[in-house]
C-alpha cells in the first residue's frame, strides 16, 4: 500500500502546486479589486455605484462553475471578437475566479465599512483630520479588523473551489487524484486529495487566526 501510495502522492502534489498558484493569484488581486468595487459602490456617481451593484449581483448570483465555462468556452464563439478571447486554460480559469471573489469580497467589506459607527467620522473632524487621513487612518483599519473573520472564510472556500478547474481541463489535484482512481479502480487518492486540501485549509486557518490575534490587540 505505501508503494502505491508513493507512486501517485508525487503527480497529486504537482496538481496542489497549481491549486495553491491559482489561489495565491485569486487572492493576492480579488481582494484589492473587491476594495475598488466597494468604494465604486459608495460613489456619489449614480452610474458608477449601479454598475458596480450590477457586476456585483450578477457574479454572486450566478454559478462560479458557469462563469468559467463561459469564460473558457463561451468567450471564443462571440462573433467578429470571439477569435481574439481565445485563452490559455488556467489564464481563463484565474479570471473566472478573480472576477468572481471579487464580488463576494466587495459585500465583505462593504459590510466592515456599515458596521463602524458613523460617530468616528465626527470625531475624525473634531480632531481636524482630513477625509484621506480619516479613511486611511481610522476606518480602514477598523474596517479590515470588522472584515478579517470574513474574508478568512471566503478564502478558505476559495481552495476548496479550485477543484472547478476539473471542469475546464486544468490539471489540478482532483484531476490527478480521478484520473488514479479511473485507472487503479481504487477510492485511496480521493482520501490523498482529501488530506491534502484539510492541509492547505489549514495551514490558511492558522494563518488567518493569527492576522485575528495580531489586529485584535493592534
Amino acid at each position: 500500500m505505501m508503494d502505491y501510495i508513493i507512486s501517485i502522492i508525487k503527480p497529486m502534489l504537482e496538481g496542489a502546486e497549481m491549486t495553491i498558484l491559482l489561489f495565491l493569484i485569486a487572492i493576492v488581486v480579488s481582494i484589492p479589486l473587491g476594495f475598488l468595487l466597494t468604494l465604486a459602490v459608495k460613489s456619489s456617481i449614480k452610474p458608477i455605484s449601479w454598475l458596480a451593484q450590477a457586476y456585483i449581483y450578477v457574479m454572486r448570483g450566478t454559478p462560479l462553475l458557469l462563469q468559467l465555462l463561459f469564460i473558457c468556452f463561451g468567450l471564443p464563439l462571440i462573433p467578429v471578437i470571439g477569435e481574439y478571447l481565445v485563452l490559455d486554460r488556467f489564464v481563463a480559469a484565474c479570471l473566472g475566479f478573480i472576477l468572481n471573489y471579487a464580488a463576494y469580497f466587495a459585500e465583505i467589506f462593504r459590510g466592515g465599512l456599515l458596521a463602524i459607527d458613523k460617530g468616528q467620522y465626527e470625531a475624525s473632524k473634531v480632531l481636524g483630520l482630513n477625509k484621506w487621513q480619516t479613511t486611511t487612518r481610522i476606518i480602514l483599519p477598523q474596517m479590515f479588523r470588522i472584515a478579517l473573520p470574513a474574508v478568512s472564510n471566503e478564502s478558505v472556500t476559495l481552495v476548496k473551489d479550485t477543484a472547478l478547474l476539473y471542469a475546464v481541463a486544468v490539471p489540478e489535484l482532483l484531476h490527478f487524484a480521478q484520473t488514479a482512481v479511473n485507472r487503479d479502480f481504487t477510492i485511496v487518492p480521493f482520501f490523498l486529495a482529501g488530506i491534502i486540501y484539510l492541509l492547505i485549509t489549514l495551514v490558511l486557518t492558522l494563518f488567518f487566526k493569527w492576522l485575528e490575534k495580531r489586529y485584535k490587540f493592534a
